[in-house]
């Protein structure tokens, strides 16, 4: 038998079918993705006087001592219980409008805060803040 050789071909990628499958698989994606648009929160801030702020709403300022004493106003209070500091935050005279300023001790107790904070609910007192100082101090 008389075989003849076969020229040799270099194989061939043909790109073109590839290419097509790329393309409909990027518009597919491209149509099936949602483009979730980040934006911007605005606000305009209002203007005001450092006066008017001063002399806005009332403040009760609670001290709590390193050993867990309290006083309100700058008058100490005799006990250290919830119900006696509920006295003595009623008897300053706040409101529901009245903000309390809790100024602890960088040492004070954490439940000593706590407690601060309970007789407030029990006093009405809902604008809670905390006083601190800046670090240059």
């Amino acid at each position: 038998m008389h075989f003849r050789p076969r020229p040799l071909e270099e194989p061939e990628i043909n790109l073109i079918p590839f290419i097509d499958v790329l393309l409909v698989i990027l518009i597919f994606l491209m149509l099936s993705t949602t483009y979730s648009k980040f934006t911007e929160l605005r606000i305009e801030l209002p203007v005001a006087d450092a006066d008017a702020q001063r002399n806005q709403p009332r403040e009760i300022v609670v001290g709590v001592g390193s050993e867990g004493q309290y006083s309100v106003n700058q008058v100490p209070v005799g006990s250290r219980t919830v119900p006696e500091l509920v006295e003595a935050l009623r008897a300053a005279g706040g409101d529901s409008s009245t903000v309390l300023v809790i100024a602890a001790d960088a040492a004070a107790k954490h439940q000593s805060v706590v407690h601060v904070m309970e007789a407030a609910r029990g006093a009405g007192l809902s604008h809670i803040t905390f006083a601190t100082q800046s670090a240059g101090r």
